[in-house]
């Protein structure tokens, strides 16, 4: 049994340094996002909570900032913001029109 307690001691000693770096960057992260969404239209938080949740939730979708693993939010606003003469039909063209 006592080896058993030295084992999971060493494990979870192993760990604490770990989490204090994966805290401390998610923290710089957070801090570094405000001047981020000012200039590009870009936010590097993948989730957000609290007040800037609640931001992001009452706008619009097509106004949002883009943000990394939301592929759907990112896939619209790159399709609204796109002229309508860059937007495809939907159709392909038919084979005698592509003949020379």
């Amino acid at each position: 049994m006592p080896h058993i307690l030295f084992m999971l001691f060493t494990r979870v000693r192993s760990l604490v340094p770990a989490a204090v770096l994966v805290a401390a960057l998610g923290g710089v992260a957070f801090l570094s996002a405000a001047p981020a969404l000012a200039g590009g239209g870009f936010d590097p938080r993948v989730v957000t909570f609290g007040a800037a949740r609640e931001q992001l939730q009452n706008t619009p979708i097509t106004q949002r900032p883009n943000r990394p693993l939301h592929v759907y939010g990112n896939t619209v606003r790159r399709r609204h913001e796109r002229t309508p003469a860059q937007r495809t039909s939907g159709t392909r063209p038919s084979p005698a029109s592509s003949r020379r």
